[in-house]
């Protein structure tokens, strides 16, 4: 069990380093770029994939072929998984841009948080695309799903 007076502190620390209006410094205009690089890798590996299901139907009597038809998520669900919820805590559009996403609560993102995250991401852009339009108003520039998922998106290295 833990103790709580610690949790406090421990919670007391986190929040006192995301007082640093530094970090939050042109997040929004960062995020957008990083947005946009990273769509251009999921349709790179995309266009990757495509030629090697096509190899692979061959060899499953066309059982692969049905990948077809859950590729685009199953590619960018993969790559946001496996890059936000890796070492560095960001897609590769995040690091060019020099942001990453970080918890309120100072863990680590994993893999399901960071599928969770862009699914949310997706959800509220098709229901009602204006709510990406939260960053412009909220504290810390943070969005409806980050909201929900206890997140944030901060500059790298500050």
């Amino acid at each position: 069990m833990s103790d709580p007076q610690i949790m406090h502190t421990a919670g007391e620390r986190m929040a006192s380093r995301f007082d640093d209006w530094r970090l939050f410094e042109g997040v929004r205009t960062r995020r957008i770029i990083a947005f946009l690089i990273d769509y251009a890798m999921v349709i790179l590996l995309i266009l990757i994939a495509v030629p090697l299901i096509f190899v692979l139907g061959f060899a499953t009597f066309g059982a692969a072929w049905l990948l077809y038809l859950m590729l685009s998520p199953l590619v960018a669900l993969t790559y946001v998984g496996w890059t936000i919820g890796g070492p560095s805590q960001a897609t590769i559009g995040m690091r060019l841009t020099g942001v990453r996403l970080e918890r309120y609560d100072g863990r680590k993102i994993d893999f399901l948080t960071a599928v969770v995250h862009a699914v949310l991401f997706w959800a509220s852009a098709a229901i009602f695309l204006p709510l990406l339009l939260a960053p412009l108003v909220l504290e810390h520039k943070r969005t409806l799903h980050d909201l929900a998922l206890g997140t944030v998106v901060v500059r790298s290295g500050r």
